[in-house]
């Protein structure tokens, strides 16, 4: 086998692995028939099919069907407004569920001259709250809002939004939103006022969501979206919309941890202190679907932090264990969250992401440099013997055995190894991937500019300059190549530049500059192991 097969192999591998490990994340709909099972049970109004809140057991935690259905929120309802320096937030009177959140520092993916809105009505996204137990408010009740929107004022670090709801023997429930100035964590707390705690109440926490994927998505980056759950002991683990309610996809109980939803650049999570509580999963009415936990409700006020906002990896580390891993490598982070660490490292002296990708490349094209060195010797000495090894197979044309034996001895001969071009190349597939899906993944990336027309590395470039550069960078790299001998081969070779282009017309402008960017250093590089090895006549091994 000569060695441009081996490394038309070895892109058809690679072309594999990075399809498989974007099916991995796709976001798939859930089965058909397990929303017609849904929507049989449901009524034709979306309402649950029970409005009945059952009563909370007294010696263990709420299972999860004991957390009232939910439902769209009611559009007739009261809306507080309220705005901090990083959110604009809507507070619904039903359920006083969060229905709305507008991040002020971070545009829109579809219209940048908008904000990005995160927990947004349009895909029924919702964190919701309430209480378990008769009688007690829960987020299908109606909750007194304050008078007036909120705003927090110059000088002051948090705003308190509070909500009311009264209980049938007397006293109130008092739930509180916490807003802090500089921060996406928002405190919510249940306190019973004028009111003893009834035995065996339980408070649960969740967050809805229809599983559409979010706004910018396309079938060349694919991402995922679903709800992650983490625990100490099960770690990290990812559920797809289409498994939930399914058993043993996630834990169901522990004594710390954390539930969140996640979508391309950004989640919502709640995390409650440390002691007991039981996670879940729920399919609902239509392609609604619910993910939260259950906790013991103990002392006359329970507070669980919401977190909703952008997957800032060295902030989120701070927040809660685990909590970064929201930010999803798949299979290669313990290669692609270095990697990350590194360029985080650059752009902190640099300043400017785009840069900071350039210095990334060249320094990992330094650490190949030995295994790329040794490749591109192998392929140029291929090269240099391309017209022997098309005289052998003229010559044996009807005899492949003898023509292999032929073959095998040239390359004694020459002191070739065929296999030399490709297995270096193979040992630094999974570091390619790793950057793609850290470069895919990083928020930092979003709207930040580099240079000219690229104003937002995350984004297209507007005018596929970089694309097409690729291509242009790629095709060079093929005629520095080794011709192949075969002609089906040798189109397949001149196509792939090509097809690589119209591929990379839609990927963020930060892969497509990290892409050229190698390829620009690895013709260099060939270039001039190329030239050494031709002059020296194939003595130079």
């Amino acid at each position: 086998m000569d060695t441009q097969r081996l490394i038309l192999l070895l892109v058809f591998f690679f072309s594999c692995m990075m399809l498989w490990d974007a099916w991995q994340r796709k976001d798939l709909p859930p089965p058909v028939a397990a929303s017609q099972q849904a929507a049989a049970t449901q009524p034709a109004d979306g309402t649950p099919g029970s409005a009945a809140v059952p009563s909370a057991p007294t010696s263990a935690p709420a299972s999860p069907g004991a957390v009232p259905a939910a439902g769209k929120p009611a559009s007739q309802a009261a809306v507080l407004k309220i705005r901090t320096d990083l959110v604009a937030a809507e507070i619904s009177a039903h359920g006083g569920d969060l229905v709305r959140l507008e991040l002020l520092k971070h545009h829109a993916t579809v219209k940048p001259d908008e904000n990005f809105v995160l927990i947004d009505p349009a895909h029924a996204y919702a964190a919701q709250s309430g209480l378990i137990g008769t009688g007690l408010p829960n987020h299908k009740s109606i909750w007194t809002l304050p008078a007036a929107g909120l705003e927090l004022k110059d000088g002051a670090d948090e705003l308190r939004v509070p909500l009311e709801a009264a209980l049938e023997g007397g006293g109130k429930v008092v739930k509180t939103y916490v807003f802090k100035r500089g921060n996406y964590l928002v405190d919510v707390e249940h306190k019973f006022v004028d009111a003893p705690v009834p035995a065996g109440t339980f408070a649960y926490f969740q967050l809805t969501r229809d599983d559409k994927p979010p706004a910018g998505a396309n079938s060349m980056m694919m991402t995922f979206t679903g709800a992650a759950i983490y625990t100490d002991q099960d770690k990290f683990k990812k559920v797809d919309f289409s498994d939930f309610g399914g058993k043993n996809k996630h834990p169901a109980k522990s004594d710390n941890g954390w539930v969140a939803l996640v979508e391309h650049y950004f989640f919502s999570a709640w995390i409650p202190p440390a002691g007991e509580r039981e996670y879940f999963t729920r399919k609902l009415d239509g392609n609604l679907f619910a993910t939260g936990l259950v906790l013991p409700f103990t002392g006359d006020a329970l507070t669980v932090p919401l977190y909703s906002g952008p997957q800032e990896q060295d902030k989120l580390e701070k927040i809660a264990p685990g909590l970064d891993l929201v930010v999803d490598y798949g299979w290669l982070t313990m290669i692609a969250a270095p990697l990350f660490w590194v360029l985080d490292w650059i752009h902190g002296y640099v300043g400017n992401w785009g840069w900071a990708i350039i210095l990334l490349t060249v320094l990992i094209k330094g650490v190949f440099f030995p295994l790329s060195a040794a490749s591109y010797k192998s392929m140029a000495k291929m090269r240099v013997l391309t017209p022997k090894l098309m005289k052998l197979k003229e010559t044996y044309a009807d005899d492949k055995q003898r023509m292999n034996q032929e073959m095998m001895e040239l390359y004694k001969r020459e002191k070739v190894n065929p296999l030399g071009g490709c297995l270096p190349i193979l040992v630094q597939i999974p570091v390619f991937i790793a950057l793609y899906w850290v470069l895919l993944g990083t928020v930092e990336m979003r709207g930040a500019p580099w240079l000219g027309w690229i104003t937002d590395l995350s984004a297209q470039d507007p005018y596929y300059v970089l694309p097409l550069l690729m291509g242009v960078s790629m095709f060079i790299q093929t005629k520095l190549n080794p011709t192949p001998p075969d002609p089906i081969q040798a189109k397949i070779v001149l196509w792939m530049p090509i097809v690589f282009t119209v591929m990379f017309l839609w990927f963020p402008a930060g892969l497509v500059l990290y892409w050229t960017v190698n390829n620009v250093l690895s013709i260099a590089q060939q270039w001039q192991v190329n030239r050494m090895i031709e002059s020296a006549g194939l003595k130079a091994h």
